[in-house]
C-alpha cells in the first residue's frame, strides 16, 4: 500500500463507520500523527429515530479510544445547511434531482472540514472514501482514480474535488478491497468491525423521502398523463418524483389498452418527463420505453480536477453512481458546458444529476445533467 514520505499530522474524519476506523488505524500504522474529527453536519430532528448521528459519534469514540487517537467533535451543521440543503430545495422545487452526496463532499468535507483540519496544524485529511489520489509526474498534476474494489468505488462523488483539495487528501482504503476492510476491522478488535454501511443522508436516514419533502416543499397536484396524453392519475407535486421512478405513482393497477413500445399492458409505469410549466407528469410503460432512453445529454455546473476540461475525444461516463462506465464521446461546448454522445442508450437520465467523465481508472471531472434527449 502506497505510503507518503514522511511522518505527518493526518486529521481523519471519523463516521462513526468502519471504513474511516480502518483509514485512522492504517495512517497510524504507517506512523503517522492521526487526530479524529467527528463532523456533524445536520441536527433540525437530530433526536428523531431516523437521523443516527448521536450513535455515529459514540462509536467513533469508541474507535478513537481503542486507537488511542484523540477525537473532536464539530459541528458543520449551519455550513451544512447554507452550502448544502439549501441548494438541495432549490433543485427539487425547479424539479430537478440533485444529489446532496457529491455538494457535501466538495462544500463541507473538502472545504469546511479541510479548513478546519489546516487550522489543527495538519499536514493532511483523510477520509473512509474508496478512491485514490496519485501525483502525474510529467503533468505535475494530482488525479483522482477508482477504488481498487470495484463495487465500492466513490469517485463519482468525488469529482468536484480539485487540485489543492487532493494535494491535501488521503484515501487509504482505496486501496483495499470492502472484504479486506472488514476483515483488519474484526482482527484489530474495532468496536464496529460488524457494523452496517450507512444509506443515505442524515438529514433524510430511512425515513420515506417523500415525507421528509413534505416538511419543506409544498404540494402542488396535478395530472399524470400517458404518451397518449390521457390522464391516469393525480400526482401529489413534481418535486416527489424523479425519472425512472416506478413506486409510488399509485398508478399500479392502470392498463393501457393496447399498449406498445417497451412492455405488454401489464408492465410497470415508469416516470418519463415532468413538464412544470403545465403541472404535469408523464408516466410511460416498460423499463425499455423510448422515453426512458437517451443517446446525447448537456451538462452545465462543470468541475475538473485538473482545473481544465479535457479534449474532445473518446472517454466514458456514469450518468448515475451504480452504473457501469458508458462509452461516449465527449465534446467542450464551451465554459459553461459539454455534451456527451453514447453508443449506446443510457436509462432514464436525469437532470440533476451528476454526468462524471472517466479517462480509464482516473476521473476527469464532470457537470450536472441539464437535458438529455434520445439522438
Amino acid at each position: 500500500m502506497a505510503t507518503t514520505a514522511h511522518k505527518q499530522r493526518v486529521v481523519v474524519g471519523l463516521s462513526g463507520g468502519v471504513d474511516s476506523a480502518v483509514t485512522a488505524w492504517l495512517l497510524k500504522q504507517q506512523g503517522h500523527e492521526v487526530i479524529g474529527i467527528f463532523m456533524k453536519n445536520w441536527e433540525d430532528d437530530d433526536d428523531s429515530e431516523y437521523c443516527s448521528s448521536n450513535i455515529d459519534f459514540v462509536d467513533a469514540a469508541a474507535v478513537a479510544d481503542v486507537l488511542g487517537i484523540e477525537i473532536e467533535h464539530v459541528n458543520f451543521a449551519a455550513d451544512y445547511k447554507d452550502r448544502v440543503f439549501a441548494e438541495f430545495l432549490r433543485e427539487y422545487q425547479a424539479g430537478r434531482t440533485p444529489n446532496p452526496d457529491i455538494l457535501c463532499n466538495a462544500e463541507i468535507k473538502f472545504k469546511a472540514f479541510l479548513d478546519h483540519a489546516l487550522r489543527l496544524g495538519a499536514e493532511k485529511i483523510a477520509t473512509g472514501h474508496y478512491a485514490r489520489v496519485r501525483l502525474n509526474n510529467a503533468t505535475g498534476l494530482h488525479e483522482l482514480l477508482k477504488g481498487l474494489d470495484p463495487s465500492k468505488d466513490q469517485s463519482y462523488f468525488l469529482h468536484r474535488l480539485n487540485q489543492a483539495q487532493l494535494s491535501k487528501t488521503l484515501f487509504p482504503v482505496g486501496e483495499l478491497l470492502k472484504t479486506e476492510v472488514r476483515r483488519i476491522a474484526t482482527e484489530i478488535g474495532l468496536p464496529n468491525a460488524k457494523k452496517k454501511d450507512s444509506t443515505g443522508i442524515c438529514f433524510i436516514g430511512e425515513r420515506p423521502f417523500r415525507e421528509f419533502l413534505n416538511r419543506y416543499i409544498a404540494k402542488e397536484p396535478g395530472p399524470i398523463k400517458d404518451e397518449k396524453g390521457r390522464v391516469l392519475g393525480q400526482h401529489v407535486g413534481l418535486s416527489f418524483y424523479t425519472l425512472g421512478q416506478r413506486q409510488g405513482l399509485g398508478i399500479g393497477g392502470v392498463k393501457a389498452k393496447g399498449a406498445q413500445r417497451g412492455g405488454g399492458e401489464h408492465a410497470p409505469w415508469f416516470v418519463a418527463r415532468k413538464d412544470m410549466e403545465k403541472n404535469t407528469l408523464w408516466v410511460v410503460q416498460g423499463h425499455d420505453h423510448p422515453w426512458l432512453q437517451s443517446h446525447h445529454l448537456q451538462a452545465q455546473d462543470l468541475s475538473w480536477v485538473a482545473g481544465s476540461a479535457p479534449a474532445a475525444a473518446t472517454l466514458a461516463a456514469k450518468t448515475r453512481y451504480r452504473q457501469a462506465d458508458a462509452a461516449c464521446t465527449f465534446t467542450s461546448l464551451d465554459a459553461e458546458g459539454f455534451a456527451l454522445d453514447f453508443p449506446q442508450a443510457q436509462w432514464a437520465v436525469t437532470p440533476g444529476q451528476s454526468a462524471v467523465v472517466y479517462d480509464g481508472e482516473v476521473c476527469l471531472g464532470g457537470g450536472v445533467i441539464a437535458s438529455a434527449r434520445a439522438a
